[in-house]
């Protein structure tokens, strides 16, 4: 259930060698690190519209976009015909797939997005994994680190179990939908095809083919006249 085939189309990466022989799928972010500080090269054959700040170790394929603003930090490897949006924030070692959106006042850090990804308004994403065509309102906080000590553990298979990291966020399956204002907390694992309703504060395992829904009461009242 956790395992990188049951939430992630590995052909829809250039990188999948990262989940060989992995039991679990964040397993992958343990060798994450050192992945991209091998295979990152200072390689741009992006466009860029006005001017953004792009490290050394960076490689940008072609057909993608830069706008005005961006810092893309590296090292990292962002793919082909992406768009990264004015003010995105682009930390260390991530990897972006090919037809992605990274959009105004992202910021990204240790993390791997399938091809198609869209995180494109004013998102946090950390120490996490998003698979094809995984998608974020606008907005939508992963949340990488527990406020007490500890690993992030997982719930499931009738047991918890310690992922052996002290910063992990998010596995958003492929085609995945996360509503507005949302946060993941640390150690959430979404499924295939499932929708996370806007704000709604989530933890844990959500079954593919699921809707969490936020059915948070509103109040309506009379409003008070002045004299």
């Amino acid at each position: 259930m956790f395992t990188a085939k049951d939430l992630f189309d590995l052909s829809q990466t250039e990188h999948a060698e990262l989940f060989a022989d992995c039991e679990y799928a964040w397993d992958a972010l343990k060798r994450l690190k050192a992945y991209v500080d091998k295979h990152a090269r200072g390689e741009l054959h992006n466009e860029c519209e006005g001017v953004a700040f792009i490290g050394d170790r960076v490689f940008i394929g072609e057909g993608t976009v830069v706008e005005d603003g961006a810092m893309i930090k590296g090292p990292a490897i962002i793919g082909r015909n992406c768009q990264i949006r004015h003010n995105a924030y682009i930390r260390e070692h991530v990897i972006v797939g090919d037809n992605c959106v990274i959009g105004n006042s992202c910021e990204l850090k240790h993390s791997l997005l399938f091809n198609g990804c869209q995180v494109p308004h004013f998102s946090y994403v950390g120490d996490s994994i998003l698979g094809h065509k995984a998608h974020l309102g606008a907005g939508v906080k992963i949340s990488n680190v527990k406020l007490v000590p500890g690993n992030v553990t997982v719930e499931g298979q009738g047991r918890r179990l310690d992922t052996g990291l002290r910063k992990f966020g998010a596995l958003l399956g492929d085609h995945t939908d996360i509503g507005c204002n949302s946060v993941l907390n640390p150690g959430s694992i979404i499924g295939r095809r499932s929708v996370v309703y806007h704000c709604t504060n989530w933890r844990g395992w959500l079954p593919p083919e699921s809707i969490a829904k936020n059915k948070a009461v509103v109040e309506v009242v009379t409003r008070a006249t002045q004299s």
